[in-house]
């Protein structure tokens, strides 16, 4: 069983027909499908959502370190958590530099780590994914919410080296999908599919070990 831990690139925010894309279009369940039998991927995206960060412009919690616990209370045995944040801790008024994704992220890794499992569980293996860069938009503007491109560009070598220090999976999804020019953030349908698709062989081979 494997849990996908994200935001709205993983609830699937479609940021040119609005809404929501449809489910065989979102990532986790294009990854599912890639797995095949005897593979269960469960969705667990929620816009807005950071790593470790409170955001009370908000009506509803998006802290993601006050929501994993619970998360793996409910889901749990676990194998895997796949764990696809930072995009919106990098909003301006949140936590604008990628220090504070980087110092997120590792406290995820320590809640997964240590959760009081029950029932004889093991501990379930993470993987950190590094979401797409940012992008202007096609008018000239900046990212939505006052992101910064640059910082977004460091997020990737950050968590590779976070990853590597904590004995996670790591992949870059920078290197196979771009951001959407109509918000510089969020992805359209072919890019998140992309994703579940270039996650099947890495999640299966994290599995097999």
């Amino acid at each position: 069983m494997i849990m996908a831990f994200g935001d709205s690139l993983t609830w699937g925010t479609d940021p040119v027909a609005g809404g929501r894309h449809r489910y065989e279009d979102r990532w986790p369940s294009v990854l599912e499908a890639g797995l095949g039998v005897g593979y269960r991927v469960i969705p667990e995206g929620l816009g807005g959502r950071t790593t470790a960060f409170d955001d009370h412009t908000a009506a509803f919690e998006r802290n993601g370190a006050r929501a994993l616990p619970m998360l793996l209370a409910t889901h749990s045995p676990l194998d895997l958590v796949v764990i696809m944040l930072g995009a919106n801790d990098l909003k301006a008024f949140i936590s604008p530099t990628h220090h504070g994704a980087v110092a997120g992220m590792t406290r995820l890794v320590e809640i997964i780590r240590q959760f009081p499992y029950s029932w004889g569980m093991k501990v379930p293996q993470v993987m950190l994914v590094a979401p797409p860069h940012f992008c202007n938009l096609a008018n000239g503007d900046g990212p939505q919410s006052g992101r910064s491109i640059a910082e977004s560009q460091r997020l990737s070598p950050a968590y590779k080296a976070l990853a590597e220090a904590q004995g996670c999976g790591f992949f870059d999804v920078a290197s196979i999908a771009r951001a959407s020019d109509v918000d510089g953030v969020h992805l359209d349908a072919a890019n998140t599919r992309a994703i579940g698709v270039a996650l099947v062989d890495p999640v299966r081979a994290m599995l097999a070990d």
